[in-house]
């Protein structure tokens, strides 16, 4: 049938659908953490005149993106875990279906900017704030989000094309791009195509960049006279390196899983599937207020301001 008569049925994980209660729990605080821990840290970036630098305006639009994932996910978890709620009508799943992978698109590009941030600094000091102006950070957050729109905008029309079964059941708690092009009864070359063209204009070219900029980074590290500026100029890439892992490496994992282990372990896919999208939210804020000193500083100067009105 045509796929907006189309009725889709999120999974839960296979085995324990008696104990999704309890089982949701960890999960259902990765979110409410998250969503905290985002939040405290557009609100410190947004509010603190100090923290007006483009590597936390990218941090901000880093924050924004792990947001608007929360949001796009977090709805059907509840509903299918608390609920029981398991069905989607087409229109619904295209529409959650692009915004999850819009967002991770701009947090993968956001991470790219910030690895260009990073090659500047140490490169370029003294003509950091001249390269990297207010104006044109503002264009690169922009490019972003169109980047991230113009990529993922054909998916959600061209699914329209398919016909799918009347009722079909997918593979997670929420809709993938290439989970519902596996699930439809016509031709899906065009839609494969698209799927690609997703990888490689993205997170392929992303990672490759931000390797490309790690690389440069180190080759102008090399060229530091001292140990201790070579030091401190590694040390300003730690947080960004933690998070670029946090992000790249449960895909990965995911990846190899959906290969050699999915059938074997439903569950344990399930599993990893919904830590892919909720760990990085949920650790990037506690990795940047951990190392990053001027956002502990901003932090505690509000618990200080509180606690002063407080008396």
């Amino acid at each position: 049938i045509t796929s907006g008569q189309s009725t889709f049925l999120l999974t839960g994980f296979p085995g324990l659908e008696a104990s999704h209660h309890w089982v949701s729990i960890p999960i259902n605080l990765l979110c409410v953490v998250s969503i905290l821990g985002n939040n405290i840290i557009l609100f410190l970036i947004c509010t603190d005149p100090a923290l007006r630098e483009p590597m936390y305006i990218f941090l901000s639009m880093l924050a924004a993106s792990d947001l608007g994932l929360c949001a796009s996910t977090f709805p059907t978890m509840v509903h299918l875990f608390w609920l029981g709620a398991r069905e989607l009508r087409f229109d619904l799943c295209a529409a959650q279906m692009f915004f999850i992978h819009a967002f991770t698109y701009v947090e993968s590009s956001v991470l790219l900017a910030m690895a260009f941030d990073h090659f500047i600094a140490i490169r370029d000091s003294l003509h950091y704030a001249t390269i990297l102006t207010h104006s044109a950070t503002a264009k690169v957050g922009t490019a972003i989000l169109v980047r991230a729109v113009l990529l993922h905008f054909p998916g959600p029309i061209l699914l329209q094309q398919l016909l799918f079964p009347k009722i079909s059941t997918l593979s997670h708690c929420y809709c993938l791009h290439c989970d519902l092009v596996g699930l439809a009864c016509s031709d899906t070359q065009i839609n494969s195509l698209v799927g690609l063209v997703y990888i490689l204009f993205s997170l392929c070219l992303d990672s490759f960049l931000i390797m490309l900029s790690y690389a440069l980074i180190l080759r102008t590290v090399r060229g530091i006279a001292s140990p201790g500026e070579r030091l401190k100029a590694l040390n300003t890439c730690v947080s960004h390196l933690c998070i670029v892992l946090i992000f790249y490496l449960p895909k990965l994992g995911l990846s190899v899983l959906h290969r050699v282990g999915k059938h074997s372990y439903p569950a344990l896919a399930v599993l990893m599937a919904n830590l892919h999208f909720l760990v990085p939210p949920f650790m990037n804020p506690i990795v940047y207020c951990i190392k990053s000193r001027q956002i502990r500083q901003s932090l505690l100067k509000r618990f200080q301001q509180k606690r002063i009105d407080a008396f």
